[in-house]
């Protein structure tokens, strides 16, 4: 890449499950990488091969509090993104979500910078519309134990387009769908890691409720390229966007694939659904199709193979 066309790219939670494939991807492209993180749930591993790099940095930082450095680009990725990581400390999720976004959104006003929100589905709560369009306000409930990282996107949606209309400023809102994928952590809480670290042990599988619930799983790689798209539009796109794959599955049918895909012999039991779980979450992506030319390319089947390699991998070296 030409010196000239080499940008700065700032990614906070850069070394976490998604912000590290970013990281890798960016520094492809030939750019400059500054990655921030505190080291909640991200992790060195993700990074390890990066940092021989010349073009990549490691800073060790909160970004609840003020971070004084140059950037072209904020890909603003730092959040605990599982019920088990964001549950553990409530008030410090809601403390990341909006005083991170005003501390990288104070950073990205001083240097000009161009800045992209990690927002979620979660901003939907447990939906009435099917599937979810931008346009959908969602069904949040503003005092259950979800709240704390429900409310604090949205809270932070809210101050990236306060910041555009009150300092003209170029951001970017994607609303990102379940992703799986490797470097996903083994007992974080989601889905798909919980159910292939369950499937591989032999143990038995865990669905809360009947199983009926749907989710609609995208895989990293397909992600990564989505947001990197959405920073490439001009100034005046925003979003928020979709980001996910449309393609709907029950969590009883997933769970069943995983067990076929690793020839596991696991039952199902069933517990109790933790309150507020979503029944339904399927992304409309018409806005991503027209506006970015995106659509996940991994069909499921594929990434959870490759899920479920990375998995075998952590538990032959006594990581799973």
């Amino acid at each position: 890449m030409q010196y000239s066309l080499r940008k700065k790219v700032l990614v906070t939670g850069g070394a976490g499950f998604v912000g590290s494939r970013l990281c890798e991807r960016l520094l492809q492209e030939g750019h400059e990488v500054l990655c921030v993180d505190n080291f909640f749930t991200g992790s060195r591993d993700n990074i390890r091969d990066l940092v021989p790099n010349p073009l990549f940095e490691v800073v060790r930082h909160d970004i609840t509090q003020p971070l004084y450095v140059e950037a072209d680009e904020i890909y603003n990725l730092a959040c605990p993104a599982s019920p088990v990581h964001y549950q553990f400390d409530p008030v410090q999720t809601t403390k990341v979500c909006v005083h991170g976004a005003i501390n990288m959104l104070g950073l990205a006003k001083r240097t000009g910078a161009r800045i992209l929100q990690a927002s979620t589905s979660e901003v939907y709560g447990d939906p009435e519309v099917h599937p979810q369009k931008e346009d959908y306000w969602g069904r949040v409930n503003p005092v259950g134990p979800r709240a704390c990282y429900d409310e604090a996107k949205r809270c932070a949606e809210t101050l990236f387009f306060d910041y555009r209309r009150q300092h003209t400023m170029p951001i970017k809102v994607a609303r990102i769908f379940n992703t799986y994928g490797p470097r996903m952590q083994p007992r974080d809480g989601r889905v798909v890691s919980n159910f292939v670290v369950q499937a591989l042990q032999g143990q038995p599988i865990t669905i809360y409720g009947s199983g009926d619930q749907t989710r609609s799983f995208c895989y990293v790689d397909d992600m990564v390229q989505g947001l990197m798209d959405l920073m490439k539009t001009d100034d005046d796109f925003t979003g928020p966007i979709n980001l996910g794959n449309p393609q709907e599955v029950s969590v009883l049918d997933l769970a069943r694939q995983i067990i076929r895909q690793t020839g596991s012999n696991s039952p199902l039991v069933h517990e109790d659904p933790p309150e507020d779980d979503p029944r339904q979450r399927r992304p409309d992506i018409s806005l991503a199709r027209d506006e970015l030319g995106w659509q996940p390319t991994v069909p499921l089947e594929a990434g959870l193979e490759r899920t479920i390699s990375w998995f075998r991998e952590l538990r032959a070296r006594g990581l799973a």
